[in-house]
């Protein structure tokens, strides 16, 4: 048994992987009811030396070795082997460093994402101030915006005023042209005063939409209406596009010879449409004044019937002042329900009498009618000269009615409601009467309504 364990004892100090010089005899077989001992290295206890890194790592021991064999040699030392956790943190490592790029590529996306979408905002907003004051929209007769007035191209307006030619009215408002759509419907075009947006501001904007949804609110057979405006930047352009009524102005029928005399039912029926028209407007939420009620802004429509206009545009949008002729001209500039019942007071009596409000040569109205005014003169004995025929009962009604109209206190004066129930109840003339028998605003209605419905 000792000499067994010396022969398998390589000598000391000799390395066991070297090759012996002699070849050493075979060992004996073991017995077969023992596993063969494979050929191993000792454990490192201090016998052998520390197998060389160059060593192949050895076998792994039999899963059934004899406790002898088991307790006589020991298993070799394996080199440190790496933890599940280790492992863990090492593949974590490995892809953090992996996202690392992707996670930047995305940021670097999203990033660019944000700075696409607000330099659209921006520039969104930037078109959109610029183009606030022109909503120039395709089409003859087209939607509006929140009034419903319908937006028409300066080409177009140019087009139907014969490249703005035909001038009817120049004014301190402005120009005034008429025009002919491309559908029949004449027009009246106002062009105010201003070329370049330089003279323009945000105030003035503010106005010009506000007068544009003052004027559409009206929306009255007897009333020049308005139904269409313009508003480009290039060329800078602010235009209000009306009602054209063929036969001028009522001043015109009254004091011009070479106009057309009204005799007293045409008389009656314009007087009639005055009176329905401010009824309509006073009754209105709120209430509509007219801020220079006269002669010269009621119109006259093809079939004569009353139009009253509302031109003084450019006056209303700068804050120009415009009194109501009369006594009333020493109040307040605002007109009010009761200013525009003293107007209509002093209208009443231009048409029965003939004669200029104002004039450089006589009295105003007012003093030369005082008489009639205090009741001690009938109005028969100052009726227009032109009117050969005239009915005196009708006359001295409406005369009782001129007298409350022009009452110093406006406290005691009609409202226009009660004028026109008065009125009505004198002449017999109802709303269908009064109106024109075909209205430019129809058509306009018309037309837009066709387009829509494409």
């Amino acid at each position: 048994m000792l000499n067994r364990k010396l022969l398998d004892s390589p000598p000391r100090g000799k390395n066991p992987s070297a090759k012996p010089h002699t070849k050493s005899a075979p060992p004996p077989q073991a017995p077969k009811h023992v596993d063969a001992m494979p050929n191993q290295p000792p454990s490192s206890d201090g016998i052998f030396p520390r197998p060389s890194r160059s060593t192949n790592r050895p076998h792994p021991s039999p899963t059934a070795s004899s406790p002898l064999s088991s307790a006589r040699h020991a298993p070799p030392s394996l080199p440190p082997a790496h933890s599940a956790t280790d492992m863990s943190l090492r593949s974590h490592s490995s892809g953090s460093k992996n996202l690392i790029p992707v996670i930047a590529a995305a940021a670097g996306g999203f990033a660019g994402l944000v700075l696409v979408v607000g330099i659209y905002l921006w520039r969104s907003s930037e078109i959109t101030d610029e183009t606030s004051w022109s909503t120039g929209l395709s089409g003859q007769l087209q939607k509006a915006f929140v009034t419903g007035i319908p937006s028409l191209k300066k080409a177009e307006l140019e087009t139907a005023c014969e490249d703005f030619s035909n001038i009817i009215g120049p004014s301190s408002f402005g120009k005034i042209y008429k025009g002919t759509l491309s559908n029949g419907i004449e027009i009246a075009v106002i062009s105010l005063p201003v070329t370049s947006a330089k003279g323009w501001s945000r105030n003035l904007e503010r106005q010009f939409r506000k007068k544009i949804e003052t004027l559409s609110k009206v929306n009255h057979k007897n009333f020049v209406n308005l139904i269409g405006y313009c508003e480009e930047k290039k060329p800078f352009t602010r235009m209000l596009v009306f009602e054209y009524a063929p036969n001028g102005s009522l001043f015109e029928h009254l004091h011009i010879r070479e106009a057309e005399h009204l005799d007293w039912g045409m008389r009656l029926r314009v007087m009639m449409g005055m009176a329905y028209c401010l009824e309509h407007m006073h009754q209105l939420t709120p209430p509509r004044t007219h801020k220079n009620l006269n002669s010269s802004s009621v119109n006259l429509s093809e079939d004569y019937a009353a139009k009253i206009s509302d031109f003084c545009v450019w006056n209303e949008i700068t804050g120009s002042h415009i009194r109501p002729i009369g006594m009333e001209t020493l109040g307040p500039s605002s007109a009010t329900p009761e200013s525009n019942v003293y107007s209509f007071g002093l209208l009443l009596l231009e048409m029965m009498t003939g004669r200029v409000p104002r004039s450089l040569e006589n009295d105003s109205l007012e003093s030369w009618v005082s008489g009639f005014l205090r009741g001690q003169q009938r109005l028969e004995a100052l009726v227009d000269p032109i009117l050969r025929h005239f009915n005196r009962e009708q006359l001295e009604k409406i005369s009782e009615v001129i007298r409350k109209c022009l009452h110093p206190d406006r406290k005691q004066r009609l409202t226009m409601r009660d004028v026109t129930a008065r009125l009505k109840g004198i002449t017999g003339i109802d709303r269908a009467q009064a109106s024109p028998r075909l209205s430019p605003l129809w058509w306009a209605e018309l037309e837009i309504r066709s387009v829509n419905a494409e």
